[in-house]
C-alpha cells in the first residue's frame, strides 16, 4: 500500500493550446479571436494526440492548410483573462502544399500579416517572439 502518493494532482492543472507559426512570403498568418487579440492557429492538446498531430489537426481545420510541425519555439503559462490560464506551446511550421487558407467558424478574421508589422499587433508578446524566433530560422535556411 503507497503511505506518500504522489502529490503532482494537488498542483494547479492548465489545459495546453498547441499553436502554429506558419511564414510564406515574408508574411505570418494570424487568426482574431472573440477578444479581438490576434493569435497564431491551433488549439487545446487531447489527450489522444501528439502535440504535432494536435497542431496538424488544428491548422488543417482552422484554416485547410496541411502543416509540418518542424520544432518547438517556446512555451509560456498565458493568462488570458483572471483566473483563466492556458499553457501555450508554439511551433515553427512547414507548408506540404501552398493552399489557399480558408477562415473557418471559430475566428473573426484571417490576415497574412508582413513580418515588419507583428510589433504593432494586439497580441501576447510570447507569439510576437515565436513569430521573430521562427522566422529568423527561414530566413536563414531559405
Amino acid at each position: 500500500m503507497l503511505t506518500n502518493p504522489p502529490r503532482d494532482n494537488e498542483a494547479r492543472h492548465f489545459p495546453v493550446s498547441v499553436k502554429g507559426v506558419v511564414v510564406r512570403n515574408g508574411k505570418v498568418v494570424l487568426l482574431r479571436n472573440e477578444r479581438d487579440e490576434w493569435e497564431l492557429p491551433g488549439g487545446k492538446l487531447e489527450l489522444s494526440e501528439s502535440p504535432e498531430r494536435c497542431l496538424a489537426r488544428e491548422l488543417e481545420e482552422e484554416l485547410g492548410l496541411v502543416i509540418e510541425p518542424e520544432s518547438i519555439l517556446d512555451s509560456w503559462i498565458y493568462t488570458i483573462v483572471p483566473g483563466v490560464h492556458v499553457l501555450v506551446v508554439t511551433y515553427g511550421c512547414l507548408e506540404s502544399s501552398l493552399a489557399e487558407a480558408v477562415l473557418s467558424d471559430e475566428h473573426k478574421e484571417l490576415r497574412w500579416f508582413p513580418l515588419a508589422e507583428i510589433d504593432s499587433l494586439e497580441m501576447p508578446d510570447g507569439y510576437k517572439a515565436s513569430i521573430r524566433s521562427w522566422s529568423a530560422r527561414v530566413r536563414v535556411a531559405g
